[in-house]
Parts: C-alpha cells; sequence; structure tokens
C-alpha cells in the first residue's frame, strides 16, 4: 500500500485511533525513505566496485600486453625508465595502490633487464677481445714472415705470389683493428709523426681497390704520432667504404682543402649516393656520439662508418658524408684540427761538396739523406718500397735460365708501393696484446 493510501485511510478512521494511526504512519513512512536512500547508495556504490574492478582488469591487460612489451622494446634499443612504456590505460589510477604496484613492477623489471643486457655485452666484448688479440697475433707474425721473405727474395716470381698475400695480410690486420676498436681497445702504438700525404697512402694501401684511388696535390703537414694510426684506419675505412659502392671502372679521388683551424681530408667518389634516411643515420654513426653495443649490431654489422665514429669522437677529429661529390656520388671529409698536426722536422743542414777522405783510425762520415728523399714517390702517386735490411741482390749473377713473361711484374710494383706505407708507418707498431 502506498503512502497516499495509507494517508487516506488514517482521515477516515475512527478519531479515536487517529492520532496513534498517524504516529505509527509517519513512523514507518521515515523508516521506508531511509530504505530506498540507503538502497540507492548501495546501488551506486556497487556501480563504482565494477568500473573500478573493470579499470584494474584492463589495466592488467594493459600492463601485459602494452606496457611490458614497450618497456622492453625501448631497452632492447637503448632507451630506459617507465617513461617509454607507454603510460598508464586509466590515468586515474597513477595515484593508487593498484597504479603504484604497477610501476613498481616496471621498474624491476627495467632493472633487471639492464642489468642482463650489461651483462652480456661485458660479456660479448671479453669474448671479441680475446678473438681479436690472438688473431692479431697471428697476423703480425703472418706479415712479419712475408716481410722477411720479400726482403730477402728478389725474384719476380716469388714477389708475384708473396705480395698479394702481403697485401692481404694487411687488410686482414685493419678488419681486426676495426673490431678491437668497436671493443675499446687501443688501434696501435705510433712513435714518429708522418706526412699527412704518408697516412693517406697508408689507408690506401690497406684497401682491396687501392688502384682506383687517386690523390691530388701535396701536403707539407704532420700528423703527430699519436693520431697517426687511427687517422690511417678511418682514412681507409673511408675509402673502402667508397670503392665498394662505386663502380669498379671509377676513381675514387682524394684532396685536401686547408682551412683556418685545421685541414681536411676530402674523398669524392662516383656512386649512387645515399638518400636522406641513410645520411642520416651515417652522420649518427659518424659523429660517435651513441654508445656502442655489441649485442645491439645490425645483422649482418656494417663496422665502418661505426668505427670511424668511434675514432673520430676518441682522438678528436671530425667526419662527415655529404651528397655533394662532383660526379654524383658521395664526399667524406675527415677534418684534422690543428691540435692534431704536429710541427716539420727541422731541416737538415747541407753538406759541403767535398770533404777530406777520413783517416784509417776515424770512422766515415756518412752523408744524410736528402729530405726530398725519405719518401720516394712514384708516377702514380704511391711510395717506392724500400728495403731496410738483408742481404744486397748479387748484381753479377747470371740471369734466370726461363725469363718471366712479358708484363709479369707489372702488378708486383703496385703492389709493393701500395703496401709500402702501410708497413712504413706500422713498423713500430706493436701488436695489441
Amino acid at each position: 500500500m502506498s503512502f497516499l493510501t495509507q494517508d487516506a485511510a488514517l482521515l477516515l478512521a475512527p478519531s479515536g485511533g487517529m492520532v496513534a494511526a498517524g504516529v505509527a504512519a509517519f513512523h514507518y513512512r521515515r523508516r521506508a525513505v531511509k530504505a530506498e536512500r540507503r538502497a540507492g547508495g548501495l546501488e551506486i556504490r556497487a556501480r563504482a566496485a565494477e568500473q573500478q574492478v573493470a579499470a584494474r582488469d584492463a589495466e592488467a591487460g594493459h600492463l601485459a600486453g602494452i606496457r611490458l612489451p614497450a618497456l622492453v622494446d625501448a631497452l632492447n634499443r637503448g632507451g630506459g625508465g617507465t617513461h617509454r612504456d607507454g603510460g598508464l590505460l586509466h590515468a586515474h589510477l597513477a595515484g593508487t595502490p593498484v597504479g603504484k604496484a604497477y610501476a613498481e613492477v616496471l621498474e624491476q623489471v627495467s632493472a633487471l633487464a639492464s642489468g642482463a643486457s650489461e651483462r652480456a655485452e661485458g660479456a660479448s666484448r671479453a669474448a671479441v677481445q680475446a678473438v681479436v688479440r690472438s688473431f692479431q697475433a697471428l697476423v703480425y707474425e703472418q706479415q712479419t714472415a712475408i716481410t722477411a721473405l720479400l726482403e730477402s727474395q728478389h725474384d719476380e716470381r716469388v714477389l708475384e705470389f708473396a705480395i698479394p698475400i702481403d697485401h692481404a695480410g694487411s687488410q686482414l690486420a685493419r678488419r681486426a683493428q676495426i673490431v678491437g676498436v668497436l671493443t675499446g681497445m687501443w688501434p696501435g702504438r705510433q712513435r714518429d709523426d708522418a706526412l699527412l700525404v704518408e697516412a693517406v697512402r697508408g689507408g690506401i694501401s690497406r684497401i682491396r681497390d687501392y688502384r682506383r684511388v687517386r690523390i691530388t696535390g701535396e701536403r707539407g703537414e704532420y700528423v703527430a704520432g699519436r693520431f697517426v694510426e687511427p687517422v690511417v684506419l678511418a682514412v681507409a675505412e673511408l675509402l673502402d667504404n667508397a670503392a665498394r659502392h662505386s663502380e669498379p671502372g671509377t676513381l675514387v679521388e682524394v684532396w685536401f682543402v686547408e682551412a683556418h683551424n685545421g685541414i681536411s681530408i676530402v674523398i669524392d667518389d662516383a656512386g649512387i649516393g645515399l638518400s636522406p634516411e641513410e645520411r642520416e643515420r651515417a652522420a649518427h654513426l659518424l659523429s660517435g656520439a651513441g654508445p656502442v653495443r655489441l649485442t645491439e649490431l645490425r645483422t649482418p654489422p656494417r663496422f665502418g662508418f661505426l668505427a670511424t665514429g668511434v675514432l673520430a669522437a676518441q682522438y678528436g677529429f671530425k667526419v662527415s658524408v655529404e651528397q655533394q661529390s662532383v660526379h654524383g656520388g658521395v664526399r667524406a671529409v675527415l677534418h684534422l684540427p690543428r691540435a692534431l698536426l704536429a710541427k716539420p722536422p727541422a731541416q737538415q743542414q747541407p753538406q759541403p761538396a767535398a770533404a777530406p777522405a777520413p783517416r784509417a783510425d776515424e770512422p766515415a762520415v756518412v752523408p744524410p739523406v736528402p729530405a726530398e728523399h725519405l719518401y720516394p714517390v712514384a708516377g702514380d702517386g704511391l711510395p717506392v718500397r724500400r728495403r731496410r735490411r738483408g742481404p744486397k741482390p748479387d748484381l753479377s749473377a747470371p740471369p734466370p735460365a726461363v725469363p718471366p713473361a712479358a708484363g709479369a711484374g707489372s702488378d708486383l710494383a703496385a703492389f709493393l708501393r701500395g703496401t709500402h706505407s702501410a708497413r712504413h708507418l706500422s713498423a713500430d707498431q706493436e701488436p695489441t696484446s
């Protein structure tokens, strides 16, 4: 019965019980109103609780399906922190116990993944360094043996087979040095200052297509001894990249630009050039800004630009690539600040035209070698190999019974000239151990 029906019944009731009935009716009505209000509040709270449960369920799914994979992906790409996980699906849960618990889960996962990544990176570096050290020792031993052979033998047939092996060995040594640089190893020790042109020629001699490289202009600047080997390695990698990404019959041109703050080595090729994305990635690698992680290298890995950027950042020179080659290819520029250059050696005093013969009890005075003969250069711009030790050839010996075929030794001189710079620049270099 409704409240209106109850009120009507009270009005029609006898007057004797009207007051008591009215009080009772008012009491029950008040209790009914409170019960309805309580039921409405319970219904609202039940709906809110259902929404909270649904939000937490959705947030748990978002954590497992979105936030954790995003965090792992960010860690794999070198990022870190929960700010890379996409954030909460429901922002109102940020300050709740559930939101705080999810944030703590992400932090623990990040810490565990970072620790595992660092351990894996350290183990990878140690393994690669061990392999590189053993490999460098073997290559150094091989090159020492080949050098002794080349300096003791004078038969063109022997040189024809030995010099290509020597050239391949110098390329293997460069590859080992580059991998070692990526793991933080020292690229090699260089005690003496060297002409900038000789450093460039040393880089030319360490690539496969050294015959395609042409140097324009001669420079008198010297590179300080500590920076010679890094410059040689960087130039070799830039030249190798230019030669491999251009037509086999085209030239790779090298020239120099003197600037106020230093001198630049410019390398132009006639290749296909770089796309904007490739040029942006190359600029990032050559800057040496980001850390090098062996466990994050691409497959197959590309070491050239990456190692050049590491050398540039470590030794203070700058490398850039631009699509401004006059032949439509890529122009690479290696800029050496003046802090990396050394003063030329003091000029030797000229000797008199004639000197008296020494007495029998005095040692003979050997005149100094003229400066222009310190680095004899052939017509193609590559240095001529000199023999530093070993017996002199017997010029009075009869010629071989079977003379070599015409042109058999034409490539030998090129190999000799190509490998002399690298041998001269690294004569004092010791294998990394």
